[in-house]
């Protein structure tokens, strides 16, 4: 079995084939994960009342080595987050979602009060192109969205959220080059290494990530942002409100920072738009 294969699901498709006794195995592993990975064979026998010999074909049934295999990734299993796991509470759909996004917001704006978003901002200013590195789910879209945000406003600006293309346009930049590296952890290796090896060839790197991680400690400036993961694992991560404000933040500033210029841009993107869809002069611009 590959050593990334969930070994819970891999029982759970194994389920209908296995000997009675073996089945037992099964429900002792899904009643009490915690006994099963701590335990002996001959405990683990006991309390499931089979044999020992039954726990080891069991463990040869959903392709593991031996028992100790078996709970090696049963306790890889656990690592992952017991609400992984076990079911939680039911919560109401729209309190999730807004209580959410309101805790996480209230909690960056601390952060990102403490931060130099001045300084990121005049180091994006001065850029002779910004290009944003970002990977998996939420930084491949707000990779994108800074994109949308900046290009409005006249920067030269690439989003890179594959994994192997920021590596290879980071080999090309220049000193007059900024990258924002985007992570909410910091610990993702194809960000990481792209960053490391911008700075090698003299760019500047921003990170929008969490504070003190890898990734903060490779920029050469580091917006901090913080996530509250709750154990309902169906709603999507909050991260992506955090991060979204730390890119309005710094779109903000730098059309503040040329009003005029700004104003012309957006003003010629409202005019082409209203003569394209109609409508009333209070829709977005182009959301």
């Amino acid at each position: 079995m590959n050593q990334e294969t969930d070994i819970l699901s891999q029982i759970t498709a194994r389920l209908p084939s296995l000997r009675d006794a073996e089945k037992k195995v099964a429900s002792l592993i899904f009643d009490d994960i915690d006994f099963v990975a701590e335990a002996s064979i001959g405990e683990i026998a006991a309390r499931a009342a089979v044999s020992e010999a039954t726990v080891t074909r069991f463990a040869r049934a959903v392709e593991c080595r031996n028992v100790r295999d078996l709970k090696t990734r049963l306790t890889r299993a656990l690592a992952a987050g017991r609400r992984f796991i076990q079911e939680a509470s039911e919560d109401d759909g729209l309190e999730v979602v807004y209580d959410t996004a309101a805790q996480t917001l209230a909690l960056n704006r601390t952060l990102m009060e403490q931060a130099d978003v001045e300084g990121a901002v005049e180091m994006l200013d001065d850029a002779r192109q910004i290009l944003v590195f970002g990977a998996g789910g939420g930084s491949t879209v707000m990779a994108q969205e800074l994109q949308f945000r900046l290009v409005r406003l006249g920067y030269a600006i690439s989003a890179y959220p594959q994994s192997l293309l920021p590596r290879m346009v980071a080999s090309t930049l220049e000193p007059s080059d900024v990258v924002v590296a985007l992570s909410v952890s910091g610990y993702t290796p194809e960000i990481n290494d792209a960053a490391a090896l911008a700075r090698e060839y003299g760019a500047r790197v921003i990170a929008i990530t969490a504070v003190g991680s890898p990734l903060a400690n490779i920029a050469d400036l580091a917006l901090p942002i913080a996530t509250r993961e709750t154990d309902y694992i169906y709603f999507p991560s909050s991260s992506r409100y955090a991060m979204m404000a730390a890119i309005d933040m710094l779109a903000l500033g730098l059309a503040l920072r040329h009003r005029t210029r700004t104003r012309d841009k957006l003003r010629r993107l409202k005019i082409a738009l209203d003569a394209h869809r109609g409508g009333d002069d209070r829709q977005p611009l182009g959301d």
